[in-house]
């Protein structure tokens, strides 16, 4: 369409969803005439004329486009495809006016060179692995750039052993081997996909002397279980692989040779340590397979049957073992320094140029990506084209606005990791980071946050349309009941519902707490600044697999791309709110209420774990209640701000940070937040006030008080900046 008439089409576009997006009486969804309509905002009519705006621009036309050229091509992080998937988002972004740069990194990365996986007993029984991922249909799975099956930063190795079946690889999976009498010293452990981070399964069988990891894709997790497989439905076929990352990630994210050290060229290798010597790295080698090459390994297993909720979908009983079936694996890894290219895009802020509101999503993929991650480049792009109007108009935020395209995710969270590293004093004023991955795999919108930000994130899906009919938050307020045949994300994102009590503290739509397993856990984790992910969901059994790509998201992702205009307006929105806030739109009082409930369920564990007696949890619940009621106060003041809020905005940006412990975790110090951090046996899923909780899982008392008065004494720092406001 020619510049003109698509102006004046975007024109009419504002002006219809202007009228759609007010209520009978002329306001915004959620507003009313007596009070403000945006929280954060004094003028919330200036504010919600530049988001009608705004709103009116991401184009669904556009963001399939944007798709079909980023996953014309596999571009595994470090490629030449790679680089031109950078090349491409920079020049997108320089359309829209931001001023934008490619950063490179240098970076410890392994491609395989030689895979192989032989069952060489019981005799006359055949596999050769991994088969090449096929089916009957698809016009993407015979790219020759098609990177076969491997895990990242596995060792080299050859390995012939028996197998051992643990189900998932959890801790627990492995207690009851033990009390099967089944000693998987010297074995090949053969898990499943789920439950956990797949470095995680390495990690336990490797504390229990296992000398091989084989992980495969259960057909009852993601297969013909759920329902049709692809090309005939959503779900994984029998020949498709999870490919994916067994690096540490638990221990400290990013390049594995720099832990809390920006990977730059220019570094010197003098500031490196050892791969080898590095915690990130496993010492055992681990490869993936599909179940159609598993199926005569499990076939073959004897000693006890497995407990029957180990028992997947395969046509036989699964056996623990060890043997009869023994395997031979082979791998020759390319370990070398390689480049990756983040993209950064800045538009400077009018007021407040050193507050950078960052927004994110990683380009790198296994394969193509198309569902993941670049269903979130497209949606982000035509985020930053609505920007791009804005600038058009004369628009300035008052903040400075970054949009960051990440490589090297895939690998472990390296381009992110890297940016902050280098970023860590620049991010000191940052308001928030805001991050999308998977954007979209189907219709069920979901997100994740800090507690201070959940009630922001309602508020931004009340003023964007659903391709369902009213607004995101209707929606989503009416899909929030979990649907159990329907998993929205891999299972090992899956947050362990153990660790993490009912702690919504509004009667309102559920938002998650933020664990790891994608670019926001560098800005909070590491960072202390304050982080969201966004998500639209469905049925998807293709993850990290060949079939991820355009002709799986055509079909049955999102045929019209009606909710990647969607998300695009979610993200975009979120960085526009956050760069032009009056008043920073934090709410610590939600956050004060979910850190007492979760104290609560530390203290009910540790009274079962250690007597009544055993733990005092009197200072960590004073410093909670002071820290609530302090948030309590500090809300009405921002709901009635002065005219000069620069203190009151400092004080809300010190909360969050003042969480951060300076020592970190035990045994992991990289990770220094005290309210949230990836478990050390979940990896994805969050395991909150983190040094508490694994301290009762260790049954160490004396650890445990220590990160109780660790946690008390960061409660009361960030008590102490709200107080310093007041």
């Amino acid at each position: 369409m020619p510049m003109k008439l698509l102006s004046a089409a975007l024109f009419s576009s504002a002006l219809l969803l202007s009228a759609s997006l007010t209520t009978a009486d002329g306001h915004p969804p959620g507003a009313s005439s007596s009070a403000p309509a945006i929280f954060g905002f004094r003028d919330a009519t200036a504010e919600s004329a530049v988001e009608v705006r705004f709103l009116a621009v991401p184009d669904p036309k556009l963001a399939e486009q944007h798709l079909r050229i980023l996953t014309q091509a596999p571009h595994m992080a470090g490629t030449v495809e790679d680089k031109a998937t950078a090349d491409y988002v920079a020049q997108k972004f320089r359309d829209a006016g931001l001023d934008t740069e490619i950063v490179e990194y240098r970076v410890w990365m392994n491609y395989p060179a030689e895979v192989s996986v032989d069952l060489t007993a019981p005799a006359g029984v055949t596999m050769h692995g991994p088969t090449r991922e096929h089916v009957d249909s698809d016009s993407f799975q015979d790219d020759p750039r098609v990177v076969m099956p491997f895990s990242a930063m596995s060792p080299s190795g050859d390995v012939e052993a028996e197998v051992v079946y643990a189900n998932y690889g959890t801790p627990d999976d492995f207690e009851k081997i033990e009390k099967l009498k089944v000693d998987v010293r010297g074995k090949i452990v053969l898990v499943r996909y789920g439950q956990n981070f797949r470095g995680v399964k390495v990690f336990v069988a490797q504390e229990r002397g296992a000398a091989g990891v084989i992980i495969y894709s259960d057909p009852a997790d993601d297969g013909w279980r759920r329902g049709d497989k692809y090309p005939d439905g959503p779900w994984r076929p029998d020949t498709g692989v999870q490919r994916g990352s067994v690096g540490y990630m638990f221990e400290f994210p990013g390049d594995p040779t720099t832990p809390g050290i920006a990977s730059t060229p220019s570094l010197p290798d003098s500031r490196r340590i050892s791969p080898g010597q590095s915690a990130q790295m496993p010492k055992i080698p681990v490869t993936p397979l599909s179940y159609h090459d598993v199926w005569p390994v499990l076939e073959h297993l004897d000693g006890p049957a497995s407990p029957r909720e180990w028992q997947g979908a395969l046509p036989f009983t699964y056996h623990v073992g060890p043997g009869p079936a023994k395997v031979k694996m082979h791998l020759k890894q390319d370990y070398q320094f390689r480049t990756l290219w983040d993209v950064i895009g800045r538009v400077r802020g009018s007021e407040l140029a050193d507050e950078w509101v960052v927004a994110g999503n990683h380009r790198d993929a296994w394969v193509y990506g198309a569902v993941d991650p670049n269903s979130g480049t497209a949606a982000m792009l035509e985020a930053v084209h609505g920007v791009g109007e804005l600038l058009k108009s004369g628009w300035r935020p008052k903040r400075t606005l970054v949009f960051a395209s990440w490589d090297g995710e895939e690998e472990g969270l390296i381009g992110s990791t890297e940016w902050v590293e280098q970023h860590e004093a620049d991010l000191t004023s940052a308001p928030a980071y805001f991050n999308m991955d998977v954007a979209v795999c189907g219709p069920k919108f979901g997100a994740s946050a800090v507690p201070s930000l959940k009630q922001f994130l309602r508020d931004v899906t009340k003023a964007v349309p659903s391709p369902k009919g009213g607004t995101l938050y209707d929606a989503w307020l009416k899909s929030s009941q979990p649907d159990a045949s329907s998993p929205q994300l891999p299972t090992e994102a899956i947050a362990d519902s153990r660790r993490l009590p009912a702690a919504q503290s509004k009667d309102d739509v559920p938002v998650g707490d933020l664990g790891s397993g994608s670019d926001y856990t560098a800005f909070l984790q590491h960072a202390g600044v304050p982080s969201t992910d966004v998500s639209s969901t469905g049925p998807y059994g293709v993850y990290h697999s060949v079939f991820d790509n355009f002709a799986w998201f055509k079909k049955f992702g999102d045929p019209d791309f009606t909710y990647e205009q969607e998300m695009a307006r979610v993200f975009g929105l979120e960085a526009l709110r956050m760069a032009d806030a009056d008043i920073l739109p934090y709410d610590y009082e939600e956050y004060g209420k979910e850190v007492t409930l979760y104290l609560d369920a530390a203290q009910h564990r540790a009274d079962n774990k250690f007597g009544e007696h055993g733990l005092d949890f009197g200072a960590v619940n004073t410093a909670a209640r002071r820290f609530q009621a302090t948030a309590g106060k500090i809300l009405a003041q921002q709901k009635h701000p002065p005219r000069d809020a620069a203190r009151l905005n400092q004080a809300l940006r010190k909360a969050e940070r003042a969480l951060l412990t300076p020592q970190g975790l035990p045994h992991r110090p990289w990770f220094r937040h005290a309210i949230y951090a990836p478990g050390e046996y979940t990896g994805y899923a969050a395991v909150v006030i983190p040094g508490v909780n694994e301290a009762l899982d260790k049954g160490d008392s004396e650890q445990a008080r220590q990160q109780l008065a660790a946690l008390a004494a960061a409660l009361d720092r960030a008590a102490k900046a709200l107080e310093g406001y007041r």
